[in-house]
């Protein structure tokens, strides 16, 4: 609820910043307004293995992607404070794990 109230407010505040983007059909059924994506939304972190769940997917999607053949070869990301850490092997992703796929992260 807090971040449907944030993202209201937000919309609201900016709204003259954006100047008037022409509404599609399926932008009013959904009631999105400019700046969010359907495709897009908050999750609260169940427990650990759903914040691990989560925490593989992100490394693992510059791999997914194409833009590397491991997570180690993306320097923009955290997995190399993960890997520090001990968390991840240098190896880790180098092939898809397992679970990763079929995510449901809703």
């Amino acid at each position: 609820m807090r971040w449907g109230l944030i993202k209201k407010e937000f919309t609201k505040r900016i709204k003259g910043m954006v100047g008037t983007a022409h509404p599609t059909e399926s932008r009013i059924k959904h009631r999105e307004s400019v700046v969010w994506q359907r495709r897009f939304w908050e999750h609260k972190i169940r427990d650990e293995r759903d914040y691990q769940t989560h925490c593989d997917y992100i490394h693992y999607n510059p791999v997914k992607h194409g833009f590397v053949s491991a997570p180690v070869g993306w320097e923009y990301s955290t997995f190399h404070r993960y890997l520090k850490d001990g968390v991840y092997s240098e190896e880790w992703g180098s092939k898809e794990p397992d679970k990763i796929g079929d995510m449901n992260l809703e």
